[in-house]
């Protein structure tokens, strides 16, 4: 009899633990921004951009005991979503798998774990769909698609007064593929040939949905080099102080123009495997170079 009521209490004091467990915070989507902020001993600098289009390594995010994203919407391992240290939340993003061809669209609607060596972490669905191992890394591109971005943004409180201008969109081109592995049979369709800078048709004003859809694309598979580029300025006597602090890595110096503009960089590389480029970058940043990042040659 002992025995029972105690074994009763146990039941009866977890049941009272469960019940007492706070509560889900309401979700509350809002464009976020944000202030300079520091993690993993980085800093990080938010900044609107409705048409970035850069290469690096993508992870897959962590689950989290935050159980909403930095722009307040609900957390969700099953969502097309994703994290980036300093874009503008939210934005609607093209992530192709550069080693797989594999693309989907994602909302990037988080800030994700701050790794200055990641340029996008992605849900776990939306990793496996692109065909990303749960514990590893994949050269990628991202690339911001402006029509529905700013869409996304302007349903949103707080957003700020945007002119949307829709950019003409071009025909696309389709088929039925076999689905990848991870994608449920019939749960989307393949695309063989997309115009830049497009993604799910919408009308002037339409804002995506927040659960966006499992769309997976083939392409070409395009695996390139690591590299790391330091920072960029105008003068190439400042180029070559970088060089000097990184001159172990032998960096080079490499002029390109950007808006008309004449600018010079360091560039280490190529590297050989992501361990490697990791840790150079841990040593750029340490160095005082703080727009060191790694990117895909």
């Amino acid at each position: 009899m002992n025995r029972i009521l105690r074994l009763a209490g146990v039941l009866l004091t977890a049941l009272l633990l469960h019940g007492c467990k706070e509560p889900a915070p309401p979700a509350h989507p809002h464009y976020v921004l944000g202030a300079p902020y520091q993690a993993g001993g980085v800093w990080f600098y938010p900044a609107e951009s409705y048409s970035l289009d850069a290469t690096g390594l993508a992870s897959v995010l962590p689950d989290s005991p935050a159980r909403l994203t930095t722009d307040g919407e609900v957390f969700d391992q099953s969502a097309m979503a994703a994290a980036n240290p300093t874009l503008q939340l939210p934005a609607i993003a093209r992530i192709t798998n550069l080693q797989n061809g594999l693309q989907v669209v994602v909302r990037i609607n988080d800030r994700g774990t701050g790794d200055p060596g990641r340029l996008v972490q992605l849900t776990s669905r939306a990793a496996t769909l692109l065909e990303i191992p749960a514990n590893g890394v994949a050269q990628v591109r991202l690339e911001v698609l402006q029509n529905e971005s700013r869409a996304a943004v302007a349903s949103l409180p707080g957003a700020p007064s945007l002119a949307v201008t829709m950019a003409p969109r071009q025909s696309v081109e389709s088929t039925d593929l076999a689905p990848p592995p991870g994608v449920n049979q019939g749960g989307g369709h393949a695309v063989t040939a997309v115009a830049a800078n497009t993604g799910p048709a919408l009308g002037p004003g339409d804002a995506p949905p927040l659960r966006l859809p499992e769309t997976v694309t083939r392409t070409a598979p395009q695996p390139g080099q690591l590299m790391i580029r330091l920072d960029a300025f105008p003068e190439r006597n400042y180029a070559l102080q970088q060089q000097r602090k990184m001159s172990d890595a032998n960096p080079s110096i490499v002029a390109f123009r950007q808006d008309r503009v004449r600018l010079y960089r360091a560039e280490i590389g190529p590297i050989p495997d992501v361990a490697t480029a990791d840790s150079i970058l841990r040593q750029a940043l340490a160095r005082g170079i703080p727009d060191a990042r790694i990117v895909v040659n």
